[in-house]
């Protein structure tokens, strides 16, 4: 298993080109089995996520390539399948239930293990079986496992709105599915995500009859079959505001090659709110971008995650690292996923003051970060870690970076291009920076005092305070949740 050793304080600079996205990538991959030829896609990240879907596709018979020099991956549908996507693959990510839909509407049949990926929240998929039910489908779910039947499907009207708005994945399985059933199918409360804009590009292009796509209200016209199709994935905008934040954390320089601005509104407007200063630009061979330099001095903000066009809840995660590095109070809610906070206790171990309540963060800056021992809990969350050691001082060292892999392409290496002092190591204890071994019970000691010391800042200064015991056994005085005081729980989510 690898980790990462980050030394931080430098600021970002230079150009750095943006991948595929991966969430347009995921469902047009999956949507390949639902047509009869050659599907020829560009642009498709080199990630693990990716890799697990391309073993799930195997297993069903398609035959997957990639053009080492052109990175171009042809997927050829299969002749005949058994229709099971099998749990040991699809428990590793949430996207692969994405082949439900195509399978049932090319094949009739689906038997589709209930879905993983990270553990950011509750995500069932009532909604993507409501839409199937809706088609025709026969489902049941028997042993973990989705068995879904058809003998054709047939338009109908369905409405995909949710507690916590619509559904991506389940937009992106029902509008599959609709392309090959009988009639025209209306979806009302659709996701307006750019990625269901890209999947319906792919569609039609396959000879699909798609309008809307992009707004709440999708209409699909079935058609018989969809032929081969070659297709362009968009640029991927959750690492393009990751590589904006990124920038601004470190008070960098950096042009962003590829972003498209229009993806990007809500994420372009909060970082120029907090003070970033963000501009659209070029290269010298004509490739648009987005040119994006930090400032000395920041803005506090108050940020919640929506869904499209709204700022990305898979940004939330990394704008919640920004915000400890500025003066004064912010607050971020996540309205997608309420409860996506698992970045928060090891941000608190770089230095930041942060408390939750409810569905936000309420952040007090600026926080003195400090490099230090910390673990990745899922994809977007490894991702805040490393803007967060990016901008601390010392060096800080990032495990379980698997999860970064499956998101990010190459992601430490174009960092290290930007003149990041970032290094990718397998994880032993002998791989462990000087910095962070302490040898010796008082250099020990006098570390974690010293380090305790600096988790005081001025905003919580005044506010009612009781013990807050960190896992490492010290105590420090933690301001107390402002609307209770019933010891139902700890004041920071640790």
């Amino acid at each position: 298993m690898d980790m990462l050793i980050i030394r931080g304080g430098i600021p970002l600079a230079g150009n750095v080109r943006l991948a595929g996205a991966k969430n347009a990538s995921l469902p047009i991959m999956a949507a390949s089995i639902a047509v009869s030829g050659l599907s020829q896609l560009r642009r498709v990240p080199h990630l693990a996520d990716v890799s697990t879907l391309t073993q799930v596709l195997e297993s069903l018979g398609a035959v997957v390539t990639r053009d080492l020099s052109t990175g171009e991956l042809t997927i050829t549908p299969p002749h005949a399948t058994t229709g099971i996507a099998d749990y040991d693959l699809v428990r590793r990510m949430r996207a692969s239930v994405c082949v439900l839909g195509p399978l049932l509407a090319r094949w009739g049949k689906a038997v589709v293990s209930l879905p993983g990926g990270c553990n950011i929240g509750h995500r069932p998929i009532d909604l993507h079986l409501k839409g199937l039910v809706a088609l025709g489908a026969r489902i049941r779910i028997e042993r973990g496992y989705v068995h879904a039947e058809a003998t054709r499907l047939h338009g109908a009207e369905i409405y995909l709105g949710g507690p916590f708005g619509s559904t991506v994945t389940g937009t992106a399985n029902i509008m599959t599915a609709a392309s090959l059933a009988r009639g025209i199918t209306r979806i009302s409360a659709a996701a307006c995500e750019p990625e269901i804009v890209d999947l319906g590009n792919y569609l039609n292009a396959a000879g699909a009859r798609i309008t809307g796509h992009g707004t709440p209200v999708i209409e699909i016209e079935g058609v018989d079959e969809l032929h081969g199709v070659e297709h362009e994935v968009i640029p991927d905008r959750i690492e393009a505001g990751t590589m904006m934040i990124a920038a601004a954390a470190t008070c960098g320089d950096v042009l962003i090659e590829d972003a498209q601005p229009r993806h990007l509104s809500a994420v372009i407007d909060i970082l120029r709110q907090i003070g970033v200063t963000i501009e659209p630009s070029s290269t010298n061979d004509g490739r648009t971008g987005l040119h994006v330099s930090g400032a000395a001095y920041l803005n506090p903000a108050d940020c919640t995650a929506l869904p499209y066009p709204g700022v990305p809840t898979d940004l939330q995660a990394q704008l919640t690292a920004l915000l400890c590095l500025v003066p004064g109070i912010s607050v971020i809610t996540d309205k997608v996923f309420p409860d996506r906070f698992m970045h928060v206790p090891e941000l608190l171990r770089m230095g930041a003051q942060i408390r939750r309540e409810g569905a936000s963060a309420i952040i007090a800056g600026p926080a003195h970060l400090s490099g230090t021992n910390v673990m990745a809990s899922d994809l977007r969350a490894s991702a805040a870690l490393v803007i967060a050691a990016l901008a601390a001082e010392g060096e800080s060292v990032i495990r379980r970076v698997y999860h970064l892999d499956r998101g990010y392409e190459k992601h430490d290496e174009k960092l290290r291009q930007l003149g990041a002092q970032i290094q990718r190591t397998t994880d032993h204890p002998e791989a462990l920076p000087e910095s962070l071994r302490m040898t010796g019970e008082s250099t020990m000691e006098q570390h974690k005092i010293e380090e305790i010391s600096s988790r005081f800042t001025p905003p919580f200064q005044n506010q009612p305070t009781k013990p807050h015991f960190l896992s490492d056994g010290y105590s420090i005085a933690r301001p107390m949740v402002s609307q209770s005081d019933d010891s139902s729980g700890p004041v920071v989510d640790l």
